[in-house]
């Protein structure tokens, strides 16, 4: 495989599952700008979706239904060459749900970038990302250092879900773009040479 022209296979994960949530918005603004990014090629994984919903008790035997979610899961995370999350902040902490789908996995993180684009109040989802830096630091993932942060979310969009005044998200959103397509490459091209172990 050439990996200078082969595209890069990102995954965006989105992490909130919670009724009303701001994310599917977040979401479509920020999949906009992954479109014309000419590096990546893009699959969405949104935990909002009842086929993503894993149970908390982990397993290393998980029951056939369990197994038949991980099947639609874990491939694409697997061959991801790199991630974005975009997350909410709950309680100065990010949801549930993207922890559980972290730890349901291990190799699939190893050796990869991960990317953060947040959301929230006064703290524009950031005190999320920190503590998942940490968590991904552990499944042996290189965390992006900026980030695409919206500060009382709600009242950047209008009613169709158009940012309004998009200079500087746009911007943010282009410079962790690339960022983490240098970062991918990096990788897969270290890794084609001298397999991981994590």
């Amino acid at each position: 495989m050439d990996t200078t022209t082969t595209r890069l296979k990102l995954a965006v994960i989105v992490a909130s599952n919670r009724q009303g949530r701001f994310g599917p918005a977040i979401a479509d603004w920020f999949l906009s700008h992954t479109a014309q990014h000419t590096d990546f090629a893009v699959d969405v994984i949104d935990l909002g979706d009842p086929g993503t919903d894993l149970p908390t008790a982990l397993s290393h035997d998980p029951a056939p239904a369990v197994r038949d979610r991980l099947a639609t899961i874990s491939p694409t995370l697997a061959g991801a060459d790199a991630f974005v999350v975009l997350t909410p902040e709950y309680n100065h902490s990010f949801p549930a749900a993207i922890k559980n789908l972290i730890d349901w996995h291990v190799t699939e993180w190893q050796a990869k970038p991960v990317g953060f684009v947040s959301y929230g109040g006064m703290s524009g989802g950031l005190r999320a990302v920190e503590q998942l830096r940490q968590v991904f630091a552990e499944m042996h993932a290189v965390t992006i250092r900026d980030t695409v942060s919206f500060h009382n979310a709600h009242g950047h969009f209008d009613e169709t879900g158009r940012h309004k005044d998009p200079t500087r998200p746009d911007a943010a959103a282009k410079t962790m773009l690339d960022q983490l397509a240098w970062w991918a490459l990096a990788l897969r091209e270290a890794k084609s040479v001298r397999p991981y172990t994590g």
